[in-house]
């Protein structure tokens, strides 16, 4: 590229992301972090070289017909691309990065916080305690499950299921995995984790299961019915990853008729859980909390920066999205 080059921002960034960014290009800041209308977001990126995109951001087939040919670089804030369309974009020109190494500890440290919060029931304990339900220590209450020696069965172990399973041996817990194939013996026997060629079977013999792997359209609902059934009782489901993986309404059934022991969710088919979800105590819910520390967030902003520049620079962008490697699966 020739010239300033014109970033426009879709979202509020971390105040120091913000500052690199407009102190190296022609940046457009969203002041308000109000989320953009598709209007409004076809709008800006017809003025821009470069759109730095958030997961909100809907980039289909028909943002990129509509955004004429001056946008050249969709600079993802985030590891998840499946709110673009990476083909309709790479047809009208458009490169496609995002932000793929930087979220995998505090995303693994979730799905952990999760894996204990669950079957230890942290959550009810809380909630007892403030609605004055604790009335001293009894050998029968609150009654959790044990962690140590469970089987944790990993959907995707790429970078953040490598993570989680660091943390889930350190507890105690055997690692189970499936994956389209094995990831290296190295690393498997470093591990000590089991591959399961069928999902349906590992499903079946594990306490616990983690989905890591990405939404694209052979994973959704994954976790259909079918297979969520194929889970002992006694299971507990954890998902960090995207909500459209697995069948919500039908998880929320089995957890409420006693099929499933609990869930840990951090990210829902429709943007926020279903009602019925709600209205369960063995299920925690948080707000898309995965990726959300500082440190994150700030090295995310890192990587869209490097990735402007490098593109700027003429050079490829080190985290340019190529079609047909989804990572974690």
């Amino acid at each position: 590229m020739t010239g300033a080059v014109k970033v426009a921002v879709t979202r509020r960034l971390p105040e120091q992301v913000e500052t690199r960014l407009s102190a190296l290009f022609d940046t457009v800041l969203n002041d308000g972090d109000e989320p953009l209308s598709q209007a409004a977001l076809i709008e800006r990126a017809q003025g821009a070289d470069v759109l730095a995109a958030t997961l909100g951001d809907k980039l289909d087939a028909a943002f990129f017909d509509a955004v004429g040919d001056r946008l050249k670089l969709v600079a993802n804030f985030g590891a998840g691309i499946d709110h673009i369309d990476v083909a309709a974009a790479n047809a009208k020109g458009v490169t496609v990065t995002n932000t793929p190494s930087v979220l995998a500890e505090d995303a693994a440290d979730m799905a952990m916080a999760l894996i204990l919060a669950v079957p230890r029931r942290l959550v009810e304990g809380v909630t007892a305690l403030r609605e004055g339900k604790f009335e001293g220590w009894s050998p029968t209450w609150m009654l959790g499950r044990r962690v140590r020696g469970k089987k944790l069965g990993i959907i995707g172990l790429g970078r953040v299921g490598e993570a989680i399973a660091r943390r889930a041996r350190a507890f105690g817990l055997s690692v189970h995995y499936h994956n389209r194939n094995p990831i290296n013996p190295h690393m498997e026997e470093e591990l000590e984790a089991t591959y399961w060629d069928s999902l349906d079977q590992m499903l079946a013999h594990v306490d616990i299961v983690s989905v890591n792997c990405p939404h694209t359209p052979a994973t959704f609902h994954l976790l259909s019915r079918r297979r969520l059934e194929l889970m002992p009782p006694h299971a507990y489901l954890v998902n960090i990853s995207r909500g459209e993986i697995v069948d919500e309404t039908a998880l929320a059934d089995m957890i409420e008729a006693g099929r499933l022991a609990g869930a840990g969710l951090d990210v829902y088919e429709r943007g926020g859980p279903n009602d019925k979800l709600l209205g369960l105590s063995n299920v925690v819910l948080l707000p898309h909390m995965a990726s959300a520390t500082v440190e994150s967030r700030i090295e995310m902003g890192e990587r869209v920066i490097i990735n402007i520049k490098m593109f700027a620079d003429g050079h490829k962008p080190p985290d340019r999205v190529i079609l047909g490697l989804d990572e974690d699966f």
